[in-house]
């Protein structure tokens, strides 16, 4: 009796307009009584064609339910009257925009629900208004990323379900907050601290990836996982892998390695700078010049066995425009490193005449420039000759190609020497000067005068590429040729050929490499040996039938001594003579004038009919 009278008192309360609030009439309400006596409000609105939030909600409501709607955002401070609300459920709904002020006032929020809707980012900063927030079900959206600072506001929760988005990957300092759970003690009766949700999501396993996939690894009695098993969705080759079949690295920054900070080169050589880093993934490398100008060269990537990521800069004949400071940038998703390598090019200020007077300095544009480099190439080896070179002293030497002292010299100040007609007449009369290989510690140099008399007497000029002291030999008036011996084996040299007491011209001069041009000369050598060697293989043994055949004839004709064998033999004979007119003609004797000539006295004869009216037939015998 007393229990009936009691309900009829709930349900006249419940009636009451003050004690029940005003209700959405697109909503039901209901009350229930809670453990500890107090009663709990439930609010629930399920209506599709619903687009925004109810705005009479019952203060006093403790779960409110709004499922299955079409309503798209929640602006802020919606819930803000609802002080008491401890579970916001907010289900499969058009949601795809969240206010960050949503959350003000809900001090007793629990429990927040936001299954199957459209949210492509999560307002993380609104949960430090829920303070005893420990439930947030955030599955099936379409959230790309979990942003760090997120990590500051998930550390209360309880049961975080992040399944069926589009996740690739999780933040480092989100795993951190949860690497306690593996290492706090397990109280036995005690529940687990934390229940995951993250199957069903695009994951991309690749370094980033290594934490999370060592955090899964690890037992820890105080984390649970809705689905424990994860599996890769890219790249293709890990598709549909599980984690724990995995072997990834972990991520590591670009990380320069100590190299050249200075490079000196002179002015017309190329360099190569070069640049290496570590990191993984591997960094990419880029060069780019401090001043801002463009690069004037080519890049090379390469990747060496240590795994260390390696970008070649060369730069080709450099110039002074190509001195200064080069900066090589290692880059990878972690964080990007520099270094800074600077070039000096040591070049000649200005060029001097050869009478001695000031001379323009070493410029060219447009079509002269590629011209220019070699010029200046060649001039860095072209002495200041302060005189007349002298052919050694003492006894000649009994050598053809002209071997002779050698005199050491300074290198002065390059210029554009002998440029009037002297020095363009000069040029003209050493042409075609070649370097032939003898061995890897001596060439000889050859070349062509066509215009010079035997009077006139040469000097070679040589050095190492490179270098500025130079070496002078002292051909002798009339010789095109000369032995240099003394190189070093596979050195680079330079070597001019001039008319003595002249400076040489960028056509009289070679650059040659010692090794290379003794490979080029055995090479031809070797060609020439097979040609000889075949032409002796087929050529023998057509010899030697002839000379069998002309064998056994002769055999043949000694033992039958007969005349008529004779005939058999030599059908005809062709000579060679002289026509009437001074030109040569083929002529046939007769049968019996080549038994005559066969015969023991075809000497005799021949000389009588080789003068036939004053002419002299030139023939020819097998």
């Amino acid at each position: 009796m007393r229990v009936a009278v009691g309900m009829l008192w709930l349900l006249a309360l419940w009636g009451h307009p003050k004690a029940q609030g005003s209700c959405p009439s697109q909503c039901s309400c209901s009350l229930h009584i809670l453990g500890d006596g107090s009663k709990a409000r439930t609010v629930v609105c399920s209506d599709p064609d619903m687009t925004l939030l109810p705005a009479s909600v019952p203060p006093d409501t403790c779960r409110l339910r709004l499922e299955r709607t079409a309503i798209r955002r929640v602006p802020g401070e919606a819930f803000r009257p609802l002080g008491r609300l401890e579970q916001l459920w907010l289900p499969y709904n058009a949601l795809s925009e969240l206010s960050a002020l949503m959350l003000r006032g809900l001090r007793r929020l629990r429990e927040l629900r936001l299954p199957g809707n459209r949210l492509a980012t999560f307002p993380w900063a609104a949960l430090k208004d829920a303070p005893q927030l420990r439930l947030l079900d955030l599955q099936a959206n379409r959230l790309s990323a979990v942003p760090p600072e997120a990590a500051r506001f998930l550390g209360n929760l309880t049961f975080l379900d992040l399944s069926n988005n589009q996740l690739m990957r999780l933040p480092q300092e989100l795993l951190a907050t949860w690497a306690h759970l593996q290492t706090g003690p397990f109280l036995p009766g005690h529940r687990t601290r934390l229940v995951l949700g993250l199957q069903d999501n695009p994951w991309a396993c690749d370094c980033r990836l290594y934490d999370l996939a060592l955090f899964l690894e690890g037992w820890a009695p105080n984390l649970a996982f809705i689905e424990a098993t994860l599996k890769c969705a890219s790249p293709r080759s890990l598709a549909g892998v599980a984690f724990s079949q995995l072997e990834l690295r972990k991520c590591q920054s670009p990380e320069l390695r100590p190299g050249v900070a200075s490079v000196r080169s002179p002015l017309g050589s190329a360099v190569l700078l070069r640049c290496g880093a570590t990191g993984f993934p591997g960094p990419e490398m880029s060069w780019r010049r401090a001043n801002g100008h463009p690069l004037n060269g080519t890049v090379h990537q390469e990747v060496s066995s240590d795994g260390t990521s390696w970008s070649l800069l060369g730069l080709p004949a450099v110039s002074p425009l190509d001195s200064g400071d080069y900066i090589c940038q290692a880059k990878n998703f972690l964080g990007v490193s520099e270094t800074v390598v600077s070039l000096a090019i040591t070049e000649p200020l200005a060029s001097t005449e050869w009478s001695g007077s000031p001379g323009a300095l070493w410029a060219r544009t447009g079509e002269e420039a590629e011209a220019a480099a070699y010029n200046k190439m060649v001039a860095r080896h072209v002495p200041d000759i302060p005189g007349p070179a002298v052919l050694a002293t003492g006894p000649p030497v009994p050598n053809m190609k002209g071997e002779l002292t050698l005199q050491h010299f300074q290198m002065g100040i390059p210029g554009e020497r002998t440029s009037g007609p002297a020095g363009r007449q000069e040029a003209r009369m050493v042409r075609s000067l070649k370097v032939v290989g003898d061995t890897y510690q001596s060439v000889t140099l050859v070349w062509k005068t066509p215009q010079a008399g035997n009077t006139t007497s040469f000097s070679v000029l040589y050095t190492v590429f490179g270098q500025h002291n130079m070496r002078r030999v002292a051909v002798h008036p009339g010789k095109t040729s000369v032995t240099i011996h003394g190189l070093a084996p596979k050195t680079k040299y330079v070597a001019c050929v001039c008319v003595r007491d002249l400076v040489p011209q960028k056509e009289q001069c070679v650059i040659f490499s010692t090794d290379e041009v003794v490979d080029a000369e055995a090479t031809q050598r070797l060609i020439n040996v097979v040609v000889i060697s075949v032409a002796v293989v087929i050529a023998l043994p057509l010899t030697l039938l002839v000379c069998c055949g002309a064998v056994q004839r002769r055999c043949h004709k000694c033992h039958t001594g007969g005349a008529a064998e004779a005939t058999g033999a030599y059908v005809s004979l062709e000579r060679l003579g002289h026509s009437e007119d001074g030109s040569e003609e083929l002529s046939q004797h007769s049968l019996s004038e080549a038994d005559r000539l066969l015969s023991a006295r075809s000497s005799l004869d021949s000389q009588v009919l080789g003068t036939r009216g004053g002419r002299r037939i030139n023939e020819y015998f097998c």
